[in-house]
């Protein structure tokens, strides 16, 4: 059930949006996000000490089917970040507590889902990957593995949404920390240790991904005095409910776009041969440290601009709009000069392969003018999705992706695998610059307070 007048708070004016405030969300999802792509550089790192290509190659296809399955349903972690924060705003905090709760069900059930369809889905993945038959083999048995750790990583998208929108971001980091710092652990013991190869990396991983669920619980225990409070009429009240499947249809459609775009730079890669391939995965890794790290921004901007929103102080919309997107820009420059010194060094401590090491070398550049091109639309994202602008949101990804599909048609052809890295480019410059355009209208759509 919604929340009634009298169940209701009369919500006070949002507290001011400060750099301080901002940075306190922010650094915390900052350290917590740069430790998931550090994962998949150790997972690459480590099955890189074999020597060969086609391991590295496996783990990558691997992982970014998975992240493709998974991708779908981010929309659980957005859509309950972005109307648990305006419940908050509102003074709704039963009506906050329901959409945890949705989301948490939706996650467990999807994953339950997946693993009951693995079958076909894994057939239809390696059937539009030009991956050769090692690497196929290999990667088989990894998502053989990791299939299992669905539910559990579907569902800890509403645990981690619900701790952004509650500015309890610290619990956001030691949920990461735990979780990637487990799987790291294990995987230097199975995969150096135990010789277990690609296989040691997938269990590794499932192993970890339980263990963050049950924490993350942990962190969310205060939900459970509120869920006897929401009961089954909360859950599924007619009104909120309809509002969570237009948010969340949006923003899934979004992420399948996003994640179709994703996918196709990695099977197009894979077609170039299984050196260029692994020297992709490696870059990869440079470009998921990018985003994750900023996404801290786009986090906060998540948090604040929702409770701006569910308050209608349009004045503090604003305010969070831009003191998140200073902050990205400042730390796109930092990873942009980073990577641009030390990137090379990075490449040689990834792979033992003399090809792969020049291959990857050969691209750096792509990876430094990353974040600089980037920052604006994983920033606007984070505004967007607090505003439950989803539809807008998704409007502007439809046009992205075709500008992208345009760019690769065209690059491709001439330039080869710099075409592709080129076409991801135009990709986050169409999303920034279609959602620069939209801006003005959602601030419009805002209270005037």
């Amino acid at each position: 059930m919604t929340d009634t007048p009298s169940q209701q708070v009369r919500a006070e004016p949002p507290a001011p949006v400060t750099h301080g405030r901002v940075l306190r969300i922010a650094l915390p999802i900052v350290l917590s996000n740069a430790t998931v792509p550090l994962l998949g550089a150790v997972d690459t790192g480590v099955v890189g000490q074999i020597g060969e290509a086609a391991p590295i190659g496996a783990v990558g296809v691997g992982a970014v089917i998975l992240a493709t399955l998974y991708g779908i349903f981010g929309f659980l972690r957005m859509g309950t970040t972005g109307l648990a924060a305006q419940a908050r705003g509102a003074g709704q905090d039963t009506e906050a507590s329901a959409v945890f709760l949705r989301a948490l069900v939706i996650g467990a059930v999807a994953g339950l889902v997946l693993i009951l369809a693995q079958g076909p889905l894994v057939r239809v993945a390696f059937a539009i990957a030009p991956a050769s038959a090692e690497v196929e083999r290999l990667a088989r048995a990894y998502l053989a593995i990791r299939i299992w750790g669905a539910p559990a990583t579907i569902a800890l998208y509403a645990v981690t949404g619900w701790l952004i929108a509650a500015e309890r971001t610290r619990g956001v980091l030691a949920l990461q920390l735990w979780m990637n710092g487990l799987n790291i652990v294990l995987d230097l013991w199975f995969v150096l240790g135990l010789g277990w190869g690609v296989e040691g990396v997938a269990v590794a991983t499932l192993v970890a991904e339980g263990s963050g669920l049950a924490l993350g619980l942990w962190l969310c225990r205060d939900r459970a005095a509120a869920a006897r409070r929401v009961g089954r009429a909360g859950i599924l009240a007619a009104g909120p409910l309809r509002r969570m499947v237009a948010v969340n249809r949006d923003i899934m459609i979004r992420s399948v776009l996003l994640q179709a775009a994703f996918t196709s730079f990695l099977f197009l890669g894979a077609g170039m041969g299984d050196v260029t391939l692994a020297a992709n995965q490696i870059l990869l890794q440079f470009l998921e440290v990018t985003a994750f790290a900023l996404d801290g921004f786009a986090f906060a901007a998540e948090a604040l601009v929702g409770g701006a929103v569910g308050a209608a102080a349009r004045a503090a919309v604003r305010r969070a709009a831009l003191v998140s997107a200073f902050w990205g820009g400042a730390g796109a420059v930092l990873l942009a000069l980073g990577f641009a010194v030390a990137g090379g060094a990075v490449i040689d401590v990834m792979s033992t392969s003399a090809e792969v090491r020049a291959e990857a070398r050969s691209y750096l550049p792509w990876l430094v003018i990353g974040p600089l091109i980037g920052v604006a639309s994983w920033t606007f994202d984070g505004i967007f999705t607090g505003a439950t602008w989803t539809r807008e949101m998704r409007n502007a990804m439809l046009v992205s992706v075709a500008a992208y599909a345009a760019a690769l048609a065209l690059l491709v052809p001439v330039l080869g695998n710099h075409g592709l890295w080129a076409g991801l480019m135009v990709l986050n410059l169409a999303r920034a610059a279609t959602m620069a355009a939209l801006y003005p209208g959602l601030e419009r759509q805002v209270g005037a307070g």
